[in-house]
C-alpha cells in the first residue's frame, strides 16, 4: 500500500508539474566549467576577488565575518549574498532575492533594468539590505537576522532615483542617501544629485525632507555626469561621503567629501577622484579599466580597505565578463582616504590584509553532477522561475522542459547558467535529446543579453537533427538566431563543448563519452557579447537551454 501510494504521489506530482502542450525535455548528465586558477602564496591576494559578473560591491563588517552583496539587474535569484573572514577568499552563502514575489522582475530586460546597486548595512543584530528595482518595482528595504537568509518581503521607500544606502549614526538615527534628479530642471545630461533622508529604524518609514548632499559632483563647473553610489562613515568626528563620479564606462571614478554634520554641507577633498584608470595609456599590461562604485571596511587592527567594480578588457574596453569585484587597502592622508594616487595602476596581485587566510572552494573551475535536491546558488535564471516548471532535478541530472520561451524573449525560458569568470575558458556537459520539430533546440548557451548570445546544440531541421552552432546578434534577428554552422547527427547522447578565448570561440562534440573530441566550428566570432555592446552593466552567463518551436 505504501509502494502504490508513493507511485501515485509521484504521478500526481508529474502531472502538476508538466507544463501543458510541453515540448521534449532536455536532460544533462552534468556541466563542468573548466578556466585559470587565481595565483595564491599565502602573502599575497589576486584581483579580481569575485571574477565575472559581479558589479556594484557593497561590504560589511560584523565582529570577525566579513558580508558582500552585488548586483544582478534581470538575473535570478538576485543579489548574491558572499561571506568571508580575510577579505579575499569569498563563498557565496545565498541570494537576498531568492522567493518568486519578492520583486516583478518578469518584464524586464537582462542588462537595463531589474535589480541595481544593493547596499549592505547591520545594527543591533539586524542586516538591512536597500536596493533599487529598475521599471519594476522602484526602492525597497530588506532585513535578515542572518545575512544567507531568509530575507524579509520587501519594504517599499517612497523616492525616486537609485543606489541608496543605510547609515546608522552613533545615536541611533538612520539616513539614506541616494542617487536622484536635481533640484530644479537639470543643466545636462547626466547631471544627477546625492540626496539624504533620514528613517525610522523601529517603524522603517522615512522621516522629514529630503536634502541634497551634492549637487552635479566634485567640480559643479565641469559638469560631471552621473554622481551616484553614496555610503556614508564617521570617522573623528567628520561625515564622509563616498560616491561614484563619470558614469559606469571608461570615465568611471570614486570621489569623497566631507563634513562636520550629516546634512551637510560637504566638501570634496583635496585629491579627487580617489580611484580612477581613466588617465591611464591603454597599451599598459594587465589593465583594468572602469574602476568606482566603492565601499569601505574597517579592520580591527584599524587598517581600512575598500571594494570597488571594475573591468578587465582584452580589447579597448571588450570584455565578456564584465564588471567585476576589486580589493585595495585605504591609505589616510591628513584626515582624507585614498585608494591609489592618480596615474596608479590597479595591481592584479597584492599583498593580503593581516587576517588569518580563510581558504573556500577554488570556484575557477567546478563540475556540477545534479546529485543534490536544488541547484546551488550560483545558478542563474532569467527574471524567474517559470510559471510552470521547467527545469528539474532527478536521477543525476538536469531536465529541462522545451517550451516556447526563446532567450531572446522578456520570458523566463528553459535555462540556467553560471558566469563567466575568465578570458580564458571552457563548459562541458553531456545532453540526451530528441527534437519533434523543425526549431527545437537543447544545449549550452553563452547570453549576455536577449539580443546577443550564442548557443550549441541539437537542433530539429526539415531534414532530422543537426548538430547545431547558432548565433543571435540583434533584435531583427531569428528568436534563437541564425545557424553558424550544423552536421547531421544520428547518435544518442552528445557531449558538448564550448571553449572561449576572448571574442572567438571553438565548439567540439564527441559521442556517447568516447574517443576524442571533433571540432566542428573554431574561431567563431563572438564579439557582439562584449559587455560593452550590450549596456555595460551584464556579463556573460553560460548554460544548459531548451526551447520548443511550438
Amino acid at each position: 500500500m505504501l509502494e502504490r501510494s508513493k507511485a501515485l504521489l509521484l504521478a500526481m506530482t508529474a502531472l502538476i508539474a508538466a507544463p501543458a502542450a510541453a515540448g521534449p525535455t532536455a536532460s544533462f548528465d552534468f556541466v563542468a566549467y573548466e578556466g585559470e586558477a587565481k595565483p595564491s602564496d599565502g602573502q599575497t591576494y589576486a584581483n579580481p576577488i569575485l571574477p565575472g559578473f559581479h558589479p556594484d560591491p557593497s561590504i560589511v563588517k560584523v565582529g570577525a565575518d566579513f558580508y558582500l552583496v552585488t548586483s544582478t539587474f534581470g538575473w535570478f535569484p538576485g543579489l548574491p549574498v558572499f561571506h568571508s573572514r580575510d577579505l579575499v577568499n569569498w563563498e557565496q552563502i545565498g541570494n537576498a532575492i531568492d522567493r518568486p514575489g519578492m520583486v516583478d522582475l518578469s518584464r524586464v530586460s537582462l542588462t537595463g533594468d531589474g535589480l541595481y546597486a544593493p547596499a549592505i548595512t547591520w545594527h543591533d543584530g539586524t542586516f538591512y539590505l536597500l536596493n533599487t528595482c529598475v521599471r519594476c518595482d522602484g526602492n525597497f528595504l530588506i532585513t535578515a537576522t542572518v545575512p544567507a537568509g531568509p530575507w524579509s518581503d520587501p519594504v517599499p521607500l517612497d523616492f525616486d532615483g537609485i543606489d541608496p544606502s543605510l547609515f546608522v549614526d552613533e545615536d541611533g538615527r538612520g539616513w539614506i542617501t541616494y542617487n536622484d534628479a536635481p533640484e530644479g530642471e537639470p543643466r545636462y545630461d547626466g547631471h544627477r544629485a546625492i540626496w539624504i533622508r533620514q528613517f525610522d529604524l523601529q517603524t522603517l518609514k522615512l522621516v522629514g525632507e529630503p536634502q541634497v548632499l551634492v549637487d552635479g559632483g566634485v567640480d559643479p563647473a565641469a559638469n560631471p555626469v552621473w554622481a551616484e553610489g553614496p555610503h556614508i562613515y564617521k570617522v573623528d568626528g567628520w561625515y564622509y561621503l563616498l560616491a561614484a563620479e563619470g558614469g559606469t564606462a571608461d570615465q568611471h571614478s570614486q570621489t569623497i567629501y566631507r563634513s562636520r554634520t550629516i546634512t551637510g554641507p560637504y566638501a570634496p577633498g583635496p585629491i579627487n577622484p580617489i580611484l580612477t584608470q581613466r588617465d591611464l595609456p591603454r597599451d599598459r599590461p594587465d589593465r583594468v579599466e572602469a574602476t568606482g562604485h566603492a565601499d569601505f571596511v574597517q579592520l580591527d587592527d584599524g587598517s581600512w580597505w575598500g571594494v570597488f567594480l571594475g573591468t578587465r578588457p582584452f580589447a579597448d574596453q571588450d570584455t565578456l565578463m564584465g564588471r567585476e569585484t576589486f580589493l585595495l587597502p585605504v591609505t589616510w592622508r591628513d584626515g582624507w582616504p585614498l585608494f591609489l594616487d592618480h596615474g596608479e595602476a590597479v595591481p592584479l596581485t597584492a599583498g593580503r590584509p593581516a587576517l588569518a587566510p580563510a581558504p573556500t572552494p577554488d570556484t575557477s573551475s567546478w563540475r556540477d553532477e545534479f546529485t543534490s535536491a536544488r541547484l546551488g546558488p550560483q545558478w542563474l535564471r532569467m527574471r524567474g522561475n517559470a510559471p510552470v516548471q521547467n527545469v528539474s532535478l532527478s536521477d543525476g541530472a538536469l531536465h529541462l522542459v522545451a517550451g516556447p520561451q526563446a532567450i531572446s524573449q522578456k520570458a523566463m525560458p528553459a535555462f540556467v547558467g553560471q558566469r563567466l569568470q575568465q578570458h580564458r575558458a571552457s563548459m562541458t556537459t553531456t545532453l540526451s535529446f530528441a527534437p519533434q520539430k523543425e526549431g527545437d533546440f537543447a544545449g549550452l548557451a553563452a547570453v549576455a543579453s536577449e539580443e546577443a548570445f550564442a548557443s550549441f546544440g541539437l537542433l530539429g531541421t526539415a531534414e532530422g537533427p543537426v548538430l547545431a552552432v547558432l548565433r543571435r546578434d540583434g533584435e531583427n534577428a531569428p528568436v534563437n538566431g541564425t545557424v553558424v554552422t550544423s552536421t547531421p547527427w544520428r547518435g544518442d547522447a552528445a557531449d558538448l563543448r564550448i571553449e572561449i578565448d576572448r571574442d572567438k570561440a571553438r565548439f567540439s562534440y564527441r559521442t556517447g563519452s568516447r574517443g576524442g573530441w571533433q571540432v566542428l566550428a573554431d574561431g567563431v566570432d563572438i564579439g557582439q557579447l562584449a559587455s560593452v555592446r550590450t549596456n555595460l552593466f551584464t556579463g556573460l552567463v553560460l548554460g544548459p537551454y531548451a526551447y520548443s518551436a511550438q
